[in-house]
């Protein structure tokens, strides 16, 4: 993925979140949630991405 697509994709994620935690009325705990989560999601996309969670697809759970 070449950078300047991965900076316009953290862009816009950052960008959609604000746009929410800014005009849409939740309560506190709710926005809190919903920030850590979505930044979890990005740091694993990230990880993802650069190549550091290929090593966990290899590992299989059950038979």
């Amino acid at each position: 993925m070449p950078l300047v697509q991965l900076v316009v994709v953290l862009i816009v994620v950052g960008v959609l979140l604000w746009l929410v935690n800014r005009f849409i009325p939740m309560d506190g705990k709710i926005k809190s949630i919903l920030n850590v989560v979505v930044v979890i999601a990005v740091v694993l996309w990230l990880l993802n991405v650069f190549g550091f969670l290929g090593s966990l697809s290899k590992i299989r759970v059950g038979k």
